[in-house]
């Protein structure tokens, strides 16, 4: 009998890390699929020519735009779109669950509400990828010599495969949320990060090597980078603890409770979402511009005003990050209703009364830490920015694709090991039932 036990207690583990392995590959396979749509370019377009137009824009928003899109821009591929359509609904939904009763409803309605939130997010998605799709097409129209034969039947049909390329990427990002590990959306921007920094170094390097830039600017910025990465790391990983207090309860003859436990408060809560938002909400003049000529003054002018390192543009960066911070934060922390847990289990925070003072008490620790927090991010996005902005070097070794790259990884690592950690806690649980 107890060989049988010991057998059952064997395949279980095996089983979960099993589990494990499937999704770690599953998520991996999903990520080909996606590098690989990136480089299908879109029907009727000169290569060439497209070349030339993305080198002549690479510090403008347009470089941006690619950076998000995974290299997918330069190419113009069926995923040229990129997921910036899905992250500028989500903005939408979000902004309308903080100021409507009905998306407020929504998301206290459970999973009900999840779920028609998540629809009106795709509804919009396929609003949004028409609109910026149909100007990509009116937008390749007006640049002489990409096109080879405009018309209504290349701008139906480019849009149409950009509308595609955009459902299909969403749909690859929410097959890895819910069958692989991480978050779909933001491992799909990680990944198109990741593939292209190697690029970069190497053209980063070769300018060095023909005289444009010197090894020591090269060594500086290089040592700018990894200081910024220990520095991302050190903040998202730093946390603020309150002390909470359990008073002893008597039930029978036996003393329970007592105990101290702590409520940790990350010092950067909304993560890396800020920066995309943001990045998102710089994005829009490319898509307004995509409706009228390359040639009128007014359009050039504002574009040119948001190109790497200009004042306007970092001004609305900067505004767009703090903004998100504090928005976001307030959508996924909610001071009165750990208040209100705390009270109705008992705990209490030393000094202060539970229920509408702890309330305050955690409001007021939160915007002092999301105040630091945005401000963290502002200077990791932009500072690298403002160096890059005076040197040839590619957006992909700015400050906003470091960030991206270190929290999604971070983050991702992070699952990996709460499920290591959870297959082991199974273990053990079933060792003790097993002993008994």
């Amino acid at each position: 009998m107890s060989s049988s036990f010991g057998s059952v207690e064997s395949l279980k583990p095996n089983s979960s890390l099993d589990d494990l392995k499937k999704r770690i590959f599953y998520t991996l396979f999903i990520l080909i699929v996606y590098r690989f749509c990136t480089y299908v370019p879109l029907p009727g377009i000169d290569a060439q020519a497209l070349k030339g137009l993305i080198s002549d824009n690479q510090r403008s928003l347009l470089g941006m735009f690619n950076l998000f899109a995974g290299g997918a821009v330069s190419r113009m591929a069926i995923f040229a779109l990129g997921i910036m359509p899905y992250i500028s609904s989500s903005i939408i939904i979000q902004l309308l669950t903080g100021v409507t009763d009905y998306f407020k409803n929504l998301k206290n309605s459970g999973e009900i509400g999840r779920r028609k939130i998540t629809q009106y997010t795709r509804y919009g998605t396929v609003l949004l990828a028409l609109i910026q799709g149909y100007g990509v097409a009116v937008s390749l129209e007006n640049s002489q010599g990409i096109v080879l034969e405009s018309g209504f039947y290349f701008r139906l049909v480019t849009t149409i495969t950009l509308l595609t390329g955009t459902m299909l990427l969403m749909w690859l990002g929410e097959q890895i949320t819910a069958r692989g590990i991480g978050n779909g959306i933001s491992l799909i921007i990680f990944a198109g990060i990741v593939a292209e920094i190697p690029g970069a170094l190497a053209s980063t390097f070769e300018l060095g090597r023909t005289g444009a830039i010197s090894a020591g600017v090269i060594l500086i910025i290089i040592t700018i980078l990894i200081a910024a990465i220990y520095f991302i790391v050190f903040v998202e990983r730093a946390q603020r603890k309150i002390l909470i207090h359990y008073p002893k309860r008597q039930i029978g003859n036996k003393l329970y409770g007592g105990d101290a436990s702590h409520l940790p408060l990350k010092v950067n809560t909304a993560g890396v979402i800020p920066a995309i938002f943001a990045s998102a909400l710089l994005i829009l003049p490319i898509t307004i511009s995509n409706f009228t000529s390359s040639s009128n003054e007014i359009v050039v002018g504002i574009t040119s005003m948001l190109g790497q390192g200009k004042p306007l543009y970092m001004i609305i960066y900067a505004a767009g990050i703090i903004f998100f911070s504090f928005f976001y934060t307030s959508i996924i922390f909610n001071p009165k209703e750990t208040a209100e847990n705390l009270r109705k289990y008992g705990g209490f925070v030393p000094g202060i009364r539970p229920g509408e003072q702890t309330e305050q008490f955690i409001d007021q620790l939160l915007f002092k830490l999301t105040a630091i927090g945005s401000l963290y991010l502002v200077l990791i996005c932009l500072l690298p920015e403002l160096i890059i902005a005076n040197y040839p070097i590619p957006f992909y070794l700015g400050g906003t694709s470091l960030l991206i790259v270190a929290v999604v990884a971070m983050d991702t690592v992070a699952q990996v090991q709460t499920r290591l950690m959870s297959q082991q806690y199974e273990s053990l649980i079933k060792k003790t039932n097993f002993n008994r």
